[in-house]
Formats: structure tokens, C-alpha cells, sequence
């Protein structure tokens, strides 16, 4: 099997090592060689932050070069254009269409980028939906990351009940019944 690269993307504080640790687990669970490598950046402050997921029989690296992701999950629409060049030809970008204002547009010293929705779909074969509802359907606007593991799990071919025991493993017990609610909404969101 040739290595297949998701490249998980948001910025600080929506859960995106969360979402990394729950796709290797589903990968390791089917026995998958999986590399993982998480790129903090200013995760503090509402910076940008990278996941690499990369998998398959052998898999010798982490990293994901340029036009080379076969999956982009994007919590955040600019986001989603920071990384777009990543993906390769015939890859799938799925993105929340939720707008996090960097510093320079919070600060006045830029404008948020109009049109980004269009932009994209124009370069990529585009999933975007609106996972910040479903989030908050699910009982936490925190749970975006699972809303969108559940869109990536319908187009990946691994069994439900795989995904299910990975948030089963994963999620702490409190978390549980809502996370499995938002994955359950993201399944169905398409």
C-alpha cells in the first residue's frame, strides 16, 4: 500500500492533537504502520497548529510536504487556505467554515480575507460545513474536532464501530457520550 498523508490544521485550542490521537488509533487498531508528528507552533495564543498523519505498510517519515496530503482537515476556514498548497491533485480538503480572526485582523492591521469558500472549491474538492453547530447540537462548542473526524470517517473506508472504540479509548469518560454524539453528527452531516 502506498502512504497516505492527512494533514490536520487549526489554530491553538480546537482540539487538533485530540483529533490526531483518535485517527492513530483508528490506523493502529487496523495495522497500519502510522507515523504522527504535531507542530505546536502558537498554540497558546491562537496561532496556527499543523498535525502530519501519515500511514500505510511502511511509512519512513511524518512530515507532509507541498501537494503531497491526500486528506487536509481544517477547523478553520483561513486556515484552510494557509495549508491548501498541501494537498495533492485529487486530494480532499474538509473544512469547518468557521472564521477564528488572527492578530493582525483583531488588531485592525488587516482584513479577514473575503471569499475563501469559493477560493478554495475553486483549487480543491472541498467538504465545508458549518461543525461549530453541530458542536453545540452535540453539547460543546468544543467538540468541532470530532464533528469533523466524523466527516473524514464516511470517506475513509474503515468500519464504524473502529472509530467508535477509538473515542471510546481516547476521550476521557466524562466526554464520552457527547464526543460520540458529535461524531455521529458529523457522519450524517453528508
Amino acid at each position: 500500500m502506498n502512504t497516505t498523508s492527512i494533514m490536520i490544521v487549526g489554530v491553538g485550542g480546537q482540539g487538533t492533537l485530540l483529533a490526531s490521537k483518535l485517527l492513530g488509533n483508528v490506523l493502529l487498531s487496523q495495522g497500519y504502520d502510522v507515523k504522527v508528528s504535531e507542530v505546536h507552533g502558537m498554540s497558546q495564543r491562537g496561532g496556527s497548529v499543523v498535525t502530519y498523519v501519515r500511514y500505510g505498510d511502511s511509512v519512513a517519515s511524518p512530515i507532509v510536504d507541498l501537494g503531497e496530503a491526500d486528506y487536509i482537515l481544517s477547523f478553520e476556514l483561513l486556515e484552510a487556505a494557509r495549508w491548501i498548497s498541501y494537498l495533492k491533485k485529487g486530494g480532499r480538503l474538509i473544512t469547518n467554515t468557521q472564521k477564528t480572526a488572527p492578530m493582525p485582523v483583531i488588531t485592525g492591521a488587516a482584513q479577514y480575507p473575503q471569499d475563501i469558500e469559493e477560493k478554495l472549491s475553486a483549487m480543491a474538492d472541498v467538504t465545508a460545513l458549518d461543525a461549530l453547530s453541530l458542536a453545540e447540537e452535540a453539547g460543546s462548542p468544543k467538540a468541532v474536532n470530532v464533528v469533523l473526524i466524523g466527516v473524514l470517517s464516511k470517506q475513509m473506508s474503515f468500519p464504524e464501530e473502529v472509530w467508535l472504540k477509538a473515542i471510546d479509548e481516547t476521550v476521557p469518560a466524562r466526554f464520552l457520550e457527547m464526543n460520540r454524539k458529535a461524531f455521529a453528527l458529523g457522519r450524517a452531516a453528508l
